[in-house]
């Protein structure tokens, strides 16, 4: 594989508007009443800086051409995901805040694993709101050899890992139909086929059916926290992919509490862990919020 060592430290500026009508369609997403916030909710800064290549440049997956140019190196691995992340928040976001993002490739590292050639790309994001540094993100990207087309029940995955052996004290299940994956790739103009194009998804990438955005996923647990905890203020997150999880079953997103930190969890239909996290929190000093179990409620169209 090329050597993309000397693309670490390059970098770019962008400039958005953190404006209300992407919070609101979030909020009704995530299932909630589809009214304006103060100011940002955690991880809602994902709904900003978004991709705005022309359709002529856009490739065969949906995602902008590697020949392109662009702040990320050419690299010829075709499968493109994003792995895991940890995003420290700094300040509170305004609603109506002008947002500046500074974007630094700081690691570019090659592995063979499994399923063949992988790249892993680290970007670090500094985001300011009105001049005042708000929040600090560092995103992992892989880039995956082609798909080996065998049965999509065998496609590869990343990372194996085990179930988790320790009881959740809180649990939610997520039906991630067809609906719920288009009005996320909507919110965030994601136009990569895996999320939509089940043909694609399936014969071309090699999974069992649409796959859930791992971003979806990540906002889903922080949600799942914040309705568990009255007055949680994230201070740092951190979560890591390790398989996939599709439109054709219900997942479960799991919880354990202790001592102002938050584990967090995707189950699959198998009971394997499809994403782990970690969410170090603080609540409103006297409020006298605590936890409190969860109902087993659920995302379902009607």
């Amino acid at each position: 594989m090329e050597d993309y060592s000397d693309w670490v430290g390059r970098s770019e500026t962008r400039h958005d508007i953190a404006t209300a009508a992407p919070l609101v369609g979030l909020a009704a997403l995530l299932d909630h009443d589809a009214t304006t916030p103060a100011t940002v909710p955690p991880l809602g800064h994902w709904l900003y800086f978004l991709p705005d290549a022309r359709q002529s440049a856009i490739g065969a997956d949906g995602h902008p051409r590697r020949d392109e140019g662009g702040l990320l190196p050419p690299v010829p691995l075709p499968r493109r995901m994003w792995a895991g992340g940890r995003v420290e928040f700094l300040a509170p976001v305004a609603v109506g805040a002008a947002l500046t993002r500074v974007t630094t490739i700081a690691a570019i590292r090659a592995k063979r694993g499994a399923s063949g050639d992988l790249l892993f790309v680290t970007l670090q994001h500094d985001i300011a709101s009105d001049g005042v540094p708000a929040i600090r993100e560092e995103q992992d990207i892989v880039y995956r050899s082609a798909a080996t087309l065998a049965p999509a029940s065998t496609a590869p995955t990343i990372v194996t890992a085990e179930g988790d052996q320790e009881p959740a004290e809180a649990i939610r299940d997520i039906v991630p139909d067809p609906v719920l994956l288009f009005r996320y790739s909507a919110l965030t103009f994601n136009a990569h086929r895996i999320h939509y194009d089940r043909d694609y998804a399936r014969h071309v990438e090699g999974y069992d059916g649409l796959v859930v955005h791992g971003p979806l996923i990540a906002t889903l647990l922080v949600d799942h926290a914040r309705r568990e905890i009255s007055g949680l203020t994230p201070q740092h997150f951190s979560f890591r992919a390790e398989a996939p999880l599709f439109d054709t079953a219900a997942f479960e997103l799991c919880l354990a509490h202790s001592d102002r930190k938050l584990r967090l969890w995707a189950k699959g239909p198998s009971g394997r862990t499809a994403m782990r996290a970690e969410l170090r929190y603080r609540t409103d000093r006297g409020s006298g919020k605590e936890l409190r179990l969860g109902s087993g409620g659920g995302i379902h169209n009607q």
